[in-house]
């Protein structure tokens, strides 16, 4: 004996189904959505929404901000620029040291 009409396993199994297909098609729109607003975001200015133009600060690339004049450092540039900043510093302040106790040797 046959019967056309699907059993309540099976409805249930293609529920599942459309359920599962549904599930991935909404989690695959989503990540397009995130990424073209985050394309949408890239090498613009936090703050005015400008854009950014990569340039050189001894030897460390930062984003300045063509319309507000902003300065911008991704992760890591500012602790390399404080660095720079302080090596320097203290270069020229113990060259200075150094070249005082040379003249005291005369």
């Amino acid at each position: 004996m046959t019967t056309d009409k699907p059993s309540r396993n099976e409805d249930e199994y293609f529920a599942k189904l459309d359920r599962e297909r549904l599930e991935r098609k909404r989690k695959e729109m989503q990540k397009l959505d995130h990424d073209a607003e985050r394309k949408s975001h890239h090498m613009r200015c936090p703050k005015c929404g400008g854009h950014l133009e990569s340039e050189d600060y001894r030897k460390i690339q930062i984003d300045r901000c063509a319309d507000c004049d902003g300065i911008w450092l991704d992760a890591g540039e500012i602790d390399a620029v404080v660095d720079l900043e302080t090596r320097g510093f203290l270069g020229k302040a113990l060259g200075d040291f150094m070249g005082s106790l040379k003249d005291k040797r005369k």
